[in-house]
């Protein structure tokens, strides 16, 4: 897990290292033989370090707060908010048996139903994907690398909307590892994961089109856990989901529950991709209150 206390402590040592290289090196050496161009690079690179040591030192801060503030209020700033609310999780690639229970355990405490899960073989099986195309007038028009985009887009929308799914019901065998859930109902939300490697052509052609077709009235939150290597992020941000980089902690949980009720959208965490630890929280107005 990724630990600002040690990334603080190593800015920290490295600064002070250089510091007292500096100041030896001056303590030997004759000033008006001294090199100044390397004496400003030095000088640049302790700004710089004091300006990384501030912000580390600044998050270190906010972080330490954050947990302090989940421990203690958790269940009361999370149960109910996703009350009677109903999530569709998609994985890209396998189930993570690390992070799928952090999911599960996010939406449970915030009151919400899992409605269906879906995690898809990637790379894509192309040549079988293209056969069971083929095998049905219906789904033609689908063929083709160059149509990828537009199939992975008619997923996403179906995989929101359910209902009626002509797409996955025929390409399920070819295109999902595991699932759980029917198509029945309309999804409130969706919780996106990368547990494979990042994918090229034309898998993510495919991919970028799902992304695209997901998108709607429903809020979409990429999520990872705190050591997530190489991280989606960037990922996520492009296609302009919502992000939690850390949920496989109290905050994590709290920040993707309170995206999913639809706070705005944004990038929370405790990695330096992130804007914040936590959104702004707002409190839980109870079933059938007014205002």
């Amino acid at each position: 897990m990724f630990d600002l206390r040690y990334h603080v402590a190593s800015l920290a040592a490295v600064f002070l290292a250089l510091v007292v290289g500096i100041l030896v090196g001056a303590a030997i050496s004759n000033p008006e033989l001294a090199d100044q161009a390397e004496m400003v690079r030095q000088r640049d690179q302790i700004l710089r370090l004091e300006d990384d040591l501030r912000t580390a030192s600044t998050r270190l801060r906010e972080q330490r707060a954050a947990d302090a503030f989940v421990e203690a209020a958790y269940p009361v700033v999370i149960a109910g908010r996703l009350a009677d609310k109903k999530i569709a999780v998609v994985f890209i690639g396998s189930v993570d048996e690390e992070l799928a229970p952090a999911v599960r355990d996010a939406l449970a405490d915030a009151g919400a139903e899992l409605l269906r899960l879906r995690a898809l073989t990637v790379p894509l099986r192309s040549e079988a994907l293209e056969a069971t195309l083929a095998s049905r007038r219906t789904l033609e028009r689908y063929r083709g690398e160059e149509r990828l985009s537009e199939l992975g887009r008619e997923l996403g929308n179906e995989l929101v909307q359910g209902g009626e799914t002509p797409l996955w019901d025929v390409l399920a065998g070819d295109l999902v590892e595991e699932q759980s859930g029917g198509a029945k109902g309309q999804a409130d939300g969706v919780v996106v994961v990368r547990s494979a490697k990042p994918q090229r052509e034309p898998t993510a052609l495919f991919l970028g089109g799902l992304y695209a077709g997901l998108q709607g009235s429903v809020p979409i939150v990429g999520v990872e856990g705190s050591s997530t290597k190489p991280s989606a992020i960037g990922v996520f941000k492009r296609a302009g989901f919502s992000s939690v980089d850390s949920i496989d902690t109290a905050p994590g949980k709290v920040a993707l529950a309170v995206l999913l009720e639809g706070a705005r959208r944004g990038h929370y965490g405790m990695k330096e991709s992130a804007s914040r630890v936590l959104p702004r929280i707002d409190p839980v107005v109870p079933a059938g209150t007014d205002g």
